[in-house]
């Protein structure tokens, strides 16, 4: 079955970098379209970042542009995150995102369990 698995998260301080890692199995991962989506304490679901299926289209967030990196190893079926300059705003559990309309035209999304991320002096 899909599963989507995130690691890498933990406590930082404001200024310091963490590497988010998702690993997928269960699809065509190479096919797919990945997006890295974050919820904060009391608020709503925000989205961070998307990379298509080669990895040469990326997308940011303003409040990430410059901070972040997204990219893709499609061998390894893992889409990364790397987040320089970290600030208290970040801290939120972080979660990957894949979707596709598959064979049959039904819309199809999943979700890793998400991990936290942690900006604080």
């Amino acid at each position: 079955q899909v599963q989507l698995v995130e690691s890498g998260g933990g406590l930082v301080q404001p200024g310091g970098s963490l590497r988010l890692s998702c690993v997928a199995s269960g699809f065509t991962f190479s096919s797919v379209y990945i997006d890295w989506i974050r919820q904060a304490p009391g608020k709503g679901l925000e989205w961070v970042s998307g990379i298509n299926t080669d990895g040469r289209g990326t997308y940011y967030r303003d409040s990430v542009k410059g901070r972040f990196t997204i990219s893709r190893d499609n061998a390894k079926n893992t889409v990364y995150l790397q987040m320089n300059s970290l600030k208290p705003e970040d801290t939120a559990v972080y979660y990957c995102n894949a979707d596709w309309v598959d064979g049959t035209g039904a819309y199809r999304a999943y979700w890793g369990q998400g991990t936290q991320v942690t900006v604080s002096s």
